[in-house]
């Protein structure tokens, strides 16, 4: 019996199945049966390696030294087979480490925190309810610890989504009359999207609601309880001491059970730890240490990611709001209360703000449509007249005049009109409007017949010669070639060469003949005119 007490015992502080089979000198299989709930019929003895001793035994200074260095089980075998000729396997090496490092384990260190410093929250579960229905259920039971003081708050919520989550902190913090610098919480769902023990994601309305009250929330590593050992604890005490043996016939019922609990019996107790009254030690000390709590609680909202649909509108609950069209076929946050819709980028800036509408209605704001999507028309009657003011004074007394006739319908005439003006030159354009103006004609084809009728402006010729021009032969004359000499030595036989001068003519040329002309220095040129009737330099 005593053995079976044992390993129960061992099995509840988490001990592995071999660690208490080598410790109670049990076989492993007996352990095993025990965890899964089975009666052993007997113990079978544990099988003895004491007779083999292993053959990492003569190297254990040098792998303790190594070990001290925090070199690994590889390293070290790496190491043993060459400098010290090693010829066991890295299996026993790593065998060897364990057993010299299982001889090892370094005591736990506790942490203690200034007052107002730290508060740890965790959920556990609360004692048998009648829900609405008479059905009965176990609800969450939610607490908090401040580290220094040991003082708690514990309510019971149905269930543990965000907002149940921030209720409770929320009345944790009136009911100490502050809040603490840091919160120290479980990788729950409602508060942590992805669990990393240096940089884990937070929910953003958490974010929001720690930066309402001005602290820190930091989660615990991943599977690690013993980082927030004050609340695993005092789970344990409220479920024993508050909870155990009661049924509750109503949510409400329990709260207020254990509001009364918390100021009767958890304040007044001595605490094993601190060997101080709870109560007293936090009026002592931490009261005047939290941080005050702000003017208002944090607002009461709802949050969703929304994708940004093709008409630059976000839907929420058959409505519909405008964001700015950069945010096209992309998702955003939406917060959203009984009054106000907050559309907030992935970096959570504010990028929209609209009041609730009714389903089945549009909410859009003028900002945020695209400017190649708003018709003239939208942009309203005086936007039209100032673009017909830039065409010209008659242009725009013909515009205005026109509306003020044709009433609404003119808006319409005005973009015709700017239409118009696009293809009609200037002045033709504005010699219309001062004929139609004096004429009091006030529709568009009017204006269009006496653009059509319009003398049109015959264009300008160019002048061949002019006083100021000089003639093409005295540029020619300016213009120099290089002489390039073409003469054979005096040896080559007569040969011909042809050269294509004046307009394409064929023109053929004997070197070294009695026909041959006499050879060009330098910056000379032959000064007769060519056949074309221009002066050209002479190709060697």
């Amino acid at each position: 019996m005593a053995t079976i007490n044992a390993i129960q015992c061992l099995l509840d502080k988490g001990w592995s199945q071999r660690r208490i089979a080598r410790e109670l000198g049990i076989d492993r299989e007996t352990v095993a049966r025990y965890a899964r709930g089975e009666q052993a019929e007997e113990s079978k003895p544990a099988i003895s390696t004491a007779g083999r001793p292993s053959r990492c035994e003569p190297y254990r200074p040098v792998v303790e030294s190594k070990l001290e260095a925090g070199l690994s089980a590889q390293r070290i075998w790496q190491d043993l087979s060459v400098e010290h000729g090693f010829t066991g396997s890295y299996e026993s090496v790593k065998r060897f480490v364990r057993r010299i490092a299982g001889g090892r384990e370094l005591p736990f260190r506790r942490i203690e925190t200034p007052p107002g410093a730290e508060a740890q929250v965790d959920f556990g579960r609360g004692a048998w309810t009648l829900d609405a229905s008479g059905r009965r259920r176990r609800p969450h039971a939610f607490r908090v610890v401040l580290s220094y003081s040991r003082r708690g708050y514990s309510e019971t919520v149905w269930r543990q989504d965000t907002e149940s989550f921030l209720r409770c902190l929320e009345n944790a913090f009136h009911h100490f009359g502050g809040v603490p610098k840091t919160l120290v919480i479980d990788n729950l769902r409602a508060a942590v999207s992805q669990a990393d023990w240096y940089d884990p994601e937070l929910n953003p309305k958490i974010e929001s609601f720690a930066r309402h009250y001005g602290t820190v929330i930091l989660p615990t590593k991943p599977r690690t309880p013993r980082h927030k050992g004050k609340i695993e604890s005092g789970i344990q005490y409220v479920r024993g001491n508050a909870l155990k043996g009661h049924v509750f016939p109503s949510l409400a019922s329990q709260n207020e059970h254990l509001r009364q609990w918390e100021a009767q019996v958890a304040d007044h107790r001595i605490h094993g730890t601190t060997r101080r009254q709870v109560r007293a030690l936090f009026e002592e000390h931490e009261r005047e240490a939290l941080l005050p709590l702000p003017e208002e609680r944090f607002p009461v909202f709802a949050e969703a990611r929304r994708k940004v649909h093709r008409d630059g509108h976000v839907e929420l609950e058959r409505s519909y709001y405008s964001v700015p069209p950069e945010y096209l076929s992309r998702e955003v946050w939406v917060r959203w209360d009984s009054r106000l819709v907050r559309i907030f980028n992935d970096r959570f800036e504010q990028i929209a703000v609209h009041c609730r509408a009714t389903r089945g209605t549009f909410s859009t704001q003028q900002k945020h449509l695209a400017s190649e999507k708003i018709s003239l028309v939208e942009r309203g009657a005086e936007y039209l007249l100032r673009r017909a003011r830039c065409i010209g004074p008659w242009s725009a007394l013909w515009t205005r005049q026109m509306l003020e006739a044709r009433g609404i319908p003119g808006v319409r005439i005005l973009q015709g009109f700017l239409a118009l003006a696009g293809q009609i030159p200037t002045p033709v354009l504005e010699q219309a409007c001062r004929t139609a103006a004096k004429q009091q004609r006030w529709r568009l084809r009017h204006l269009r017949r006496l653009c059509r009728e319009a003398p049109q402006q015959s264009g300008l010729e160019l002048l061949e010669t002019h006083s100021l021009i000089r003639p093409l032969a005295t540029y020619g004359a300016i213009a120099r070639f290089p002489s390039v000499s073409f003469r054979p030595p005096a040896s080559q036989p007569e040969t011909q060469f042809a050269l294509t001068l004046n307009g394409g003519e064929d023109e053929r040329a004997t070197l070294n003949g009695p026909e041959t002309a006499p050879a060009l220095r330098d910056g000379e040129h032959d000064p007769s005119p060519s056949a074309g009737g221009q002066d050209q330099s002479t190709l060697p």
